[in-house]
C-alpha cells in the first residue's frame, strides 16, 4: 500500500504510533509499527507501556477509517475518539527494536459509534501476541 499515514490519521509526532497502513479490505485492516527508543510511550526498561499499546491499537483503527474515508472521496482524515476499552489484555510489552503488526476488524456502527476488535502481535514472530481488545471507537463526520 503506497498511502502515506499522514493522509490517514491526524495524529502527528510525538504520539503518532503507527508507520504504515500495510493491508486493508472491506470488514479488516493492518497496520505496522517499529519501536523506537525516542518513542514517546517507552518506559525506562525499554518496553513500551501498556497506554502504548492501546494507543497504537486506536491509531490503528484511525488509519482504517482514514483509508475508508479517502476511498470515499474524503480529502482529510476523520478525528475520532476512544469511547470504551473492553477486555483488554496484555500478554507481554514490545521493546525497542520490535516491529508490530495491528490487525483491525470494524464491527457494526450505532450512532457514529463503531466497535473494533485489533491484536497486535510480534511482525517477525506472529505466534508473539503482544495485546489484543474491543473498543468503542467515535468517528467525528
Amino acid at each position: 500500500m503506497e498511502i502515506e499515514i499522514t493522509d490517514l490519521i491526524p495524529q502527528r509526532a510525538p504520539i503518532m504510533m503507527v508507520d504504515a497502513l500495510v493491508h486493508a479490505d472491506a470488514e479488516e485492516a493492518s497496520c505496522e509499527l517499529t519501536l523506537r527508543e525516542d518513542n514517546f510511550f517507552l518506559e525506562g526498561d525499554g518496553k513500551m507501556a501498556e497506554v502504548g499499546l492501546i494507543e497504537h491499537i486506536a491509531q490503528s483503527a484511525s488509519a482504517f477509517a482514514g483509508y475508508r474515508a479517502i476511498e470515499e472521496g474524503a480529502t482529510e482524515p476523520p478525528v475520532g475518539y476512544i469511547g470504551e476499552v473492553k477486555n483488554f489484555h496484555l500478554y507481554q510489552r514490545p521493546k525497542v527494536g520490535d516491529v508490530l503488526v495491528t490487525t483491525i476488524t470494524m464491527g457494526p456502527t450505532v450512532e457514529g459509534v463503531t466497535i473494533i476488535r485489533g491484536e497486535t502481535k510480534k511482525k517477525d514472530a506472529p505466534e508473539t501476541v503482544f495485546a489484543d481488545t474491543m473498543m468503542k471507537i467515535f468517528i467525528e463526520d
